[in-house]
């Protein structure tokens, strides 16, 4: 996974910010459409975690380094909406990050904050990355949870807390790692993508599936699957074998490198 932590998604010095949209527990079928002729996989209504642009920024132009927080930070968070179930759920789950990184979450209820999170139903899940955060006008939203409510299971509230954080601590997602090497079947990625719920053009897989980050880009560990910031990724999509789950929790590798991005001493 390490490569989780490949931080990056800079752009040209302009803010980007990842949004992801809400997934079903992802059951892979073999049941399948036909879409002009091609055999889709059908993977009952999953939507993808999906990078976002501000308009006329062009992607992948500037390295992740500079979003990197000042190590040993206290970075004030304040939550707007939400039930107080919700609200510290979200609290309990960003804090997984604190365990291992020489980073402090400090939540308030009123002035500044440097992360402003939302609950707006409907827009999806998303956060900018790192310290880009600070340069977001204070009176929007830096993270927004789209999909939270008192019914939301533990499992929803840590993979998705988790790896937005994550985002937020400046780290992109792992399967756009520079060894990942995923064996896509890029043809049936593509016709995929294009239908429902995501309705992804070919550009948006490009930059959300097929892009990856050069060395000199991104600060990162060993490639790693288990990472929470990996993207699951069906069999029916790549070579038939590789696969990867929805990860819930903090690989290994996520913990040690994020201690080595922000280490204690």
């Amino acid at each position: 996974m390490k490569a989780l932590q490949m931080f990056f998604l800079g752009t040209l010095m302009s803010i980007i910010f990842i949004s992801c949209e809400k997934n079903e527990t992802l059951k892979s079928t073999n049941t399948e459409d036909e879409i002009a002729g091609t055999a889709i996989p059908k993977f009952a209504g999953i939507k993808m975690c999906k990078d976002v642009y501000p308009d006329g920024v062009t992607p992948r132009a500037a390295a992740i380094k500079s979003k990197i927080w000042s190590n040993g930070s206290t970075i004030y968070v304040r939550l707007y909406g939400g039930s107080n179930y919700v609200r510290q759920k979200v609290r309990d789950y960003a804090n997984q990050w604190s365990n291992y990184a020489n980073i402090k979450f400090n939540f308030v209820t009123s002035g500044n904050a440097d992360i402003r999170i939302t609950f707006t139903d409907g827009a999806g899940s998303y956060s900018y990355i790192g310290t880009d955060a600070k340069r977001i006008p204070k009176n929007q939203e830096t993270m927004n949870f789209g999909w939270f409510d008192d019914n939301t299971s533990d499992e929803e509230f840590s993979r998705t807390t988790i790896h937005e954080f994550g985002h937020a601590l400046g780290l992109i997602h792992e399967h756009q790692h520079p060894e990942a090497s995923i064996p896509w079947n890029k043809p049936l990625v593509y016709e995929y993508y294009a239908g429902a719920p995501n309705y992804w053009s070919k550009e948006d897989v490009d930059n959300n599936l097929f892009a990856t980050y050069s060395t000199s880009q991104t600060q990162y560990s060993n490639y790693d699957k288990e990472s929470i910031m990996h993207y699951a990724v069906s069999k029916d999509l790549t070579d038939g074998v590789f696969e990867v789950g929805w990860n819930t929790v903090l690989s290994s590798t996520d913990k040690s490198f994020i201690s080595s991005l922000y280490p204690t001493n």
